[in-house]
């Protein structure tokens, strides 16, 4: 895909070199299998690779020129092996696009949407999150860390992308003072915001899967930022930055990731597990038993907080925002600590959009992303963990007891199923919903269904040929039947 491979040496074979025709036709086979729908991901380097990330900081930087009339792109990357060669061909872009390039080196997602936020520059982050070793990508936001997606902006870039002039060698610096800065102040304001550093008597486990969450580890919870240390104990499970992932995937959907915490919070006698994918955006929890705490569950814990904390500041409603396959309990904990509960289709572009058009003080969805207002709109897993931390420790109880309230209802979980027409499949259970009586129709995000007691949604993929299925009832024999039930009408039709 490169116009150009390596200069040889010896009896090396020739370089290929494409003509423009020929570099463009490549451009365009390995955007359109990357860009999706909220963010660029690929396999490298048969989709990814310097000159397609050159191509894209060339067109990010026109195109936040084009919708912002800012110059200037703030970047940082992960701890893949490609990520800092990925970094310097993106930064080389957005300089030869005429604009400024604010490279910060090593950092997490949410680190990269806090610089965005307290620099107000459009940003880039060199990621592939959760994805195997052998891919990379890209997550794009807007000043003060806003959403783009296709419709706002990342159907341009791919567009400009195709067209971007070749890599001329060019170089950029990091910027040693900007990522200083935003280390030290995101470790001021996470510990600001939950109070971390006062809370005393715990012992936390931090599995990092050999993540940014390794590096979090020494700047929020010690001295890396120049702050003290705090006054409570955390076991670092693979913290050293590892981007083969030796240990485990860095993906803590799956629940054999899960797995290394679990079994640590048992034997250290721990009181909390926490669990971080690849670049440190997202955390899942383990209670003190070592069982997984639903996302639901905490984002229903962390929404009463926050809505505490916007009411003493004069929000008579805060409005909480929370994805439709979050459970019902989350909805209904917002409404009983006096704020408003508002449903979204499932995705962090869409969301944060809704937030800052909503002023909604906190999102969350069943994935585990946790978005805060004072956090610039943006998901923080490790603020969202040290909630958590905070909360634990005021109240004394165990974590298993401190979620129970907010987890009353059962879930099935997200189950896909590969279908050759997912609109056609969405459109036929519309069609079958009088199969389930006294129920109502739901098409925010797909097709649902509202019982009673029970709901059922079914949504396709935004990147490949699937429907994602989730079903919630008051009790696992109903989720079961319902689950069945749906599954066989989907696999008949596949």
């Amino acid at each position: 895909m490169s116009h150009s491979e390596p200069r040889p040496t010896g009896g090396d074979p020739a370089p290929q070199i494409l003509t423009d025709s020929e570099l463009g036709r490549a451009r365009t086979a390995a955007l359109d299998a990357a860009v999706g729908a909220y963010d660029i991901r690929g396999r490298i380097p048969d989709q990814l690779d310097e000159d397609i990330l050159f191509a894209l900081g060339w067109a990010t930087a026109l195109t936040m020129a084009e919708i912002h009339s800012i110059a200037e792109v703030v970047i940082g990357h992960d701890m893949r092996p490609s990520s800092p060669g990925f970094a310097h061909s993106f930064a080389a872009g957005v300089d030869a696009a005429g604009s400024k390039a604010v490279l910060l080196g090593l950092c997490s997602t949410d680190q990269l949407y806090f610089a965005s936020g307290i620099f107000d520059l459009p940003g880039a982050m060199i990621t592939a999150s959760h994805n195997p070793a052998d891919y990379n990508g890209i997550k794009i936001c807007g000043p003060r860390a806003a959403g783009v997606s296709l419709a706002s902006g990342l159907s341009r870039i791919r567009e400009l992308a195709i067209t971007a002039p070749q890599n001329d060698g060019r170089s950029v610096v990091e910027d040693e003072n900007a990522a200083s800065r935003m280390r030290e102040q995101y470790a001021a304001r996470i510990r600001e915001l939950t109070r971390v550093d006062e809370v005393t008597g715990l012992t936390i486990v931090l599995d990092a899967g050999n993540g940014m969450a390794g590096r979090l580890l020494g700047e929020i919870f010690g001295t890396d930022a120049g702050a003290a240390s705090v006054p409570f104990d955390v076991i670092g499970l693979f913290t050293e930055l590892d981007g083969t992932f030796p240990n485990h995937e860095a993906n803590p959907l799956k629940p054999e990731n899960l797995v290394d915490a679990a079994r640590a919070v048992v034997d250290n006698g721990a009181d909390l597990g926490l669990v971080f994918d690849g670049d440190a955006d997202r955390c899942f929890f383990i209670d003190e038993t070592g069982a997984t705490m639903s996302a639901s569950a905490v984002g229903a814990l962390v929404a009463e907080r926050e809505i505490a904390r916007a009411r003493a500041l004069g929000d008579d409603r805060p409005t909480v925002i929370h994805n439709l396959i979050t459970s019902r309990s989350v909805a209904e904990t917002i409404t009983a600590a006096g704020g408003r509960a508002l449903r979204s289709k499932v995705g962090h572009s869409g969301i944060k959009t809704l937030m800052r058009e909503t002023g909604a003080v906190f999102a969350c969805e069943h994935s585990a992303h946790f978005y805060f207002d004072e956090f610039f709109g943006a998901d923080s897993g490790m603020l969202a963990a040290c909630h958590l931390i905070a909360a634990l420790a005021e109240s004394q109880a165990p974590a298993s007891r401190l979620v129970a309230d907010y987890d009353r209802f059962v879930q099935s979980g997200e189950i896909n199923f590969t279908v050759s027409d997912p609109d056609a499949v969405l459109a036929d259970f519309v069609a079958h919903a009088a199969d389930f009586p006294e129920s109502t129709v739901d098409d925010l995000d797909g097709i649902g269904l509202q019982g009673s007691d029970w709901w059922v949604n079914l949504r396709k993929s935004n990147t490949e040929p699937l429907i994602r299925l989730n079903v919630e009832a008051a009790d696992a024999a109903q989720v079961d039947a319902l689950t069945r039930q749906v599954s066989e009408f989907v696999t008949t039709r596949a």
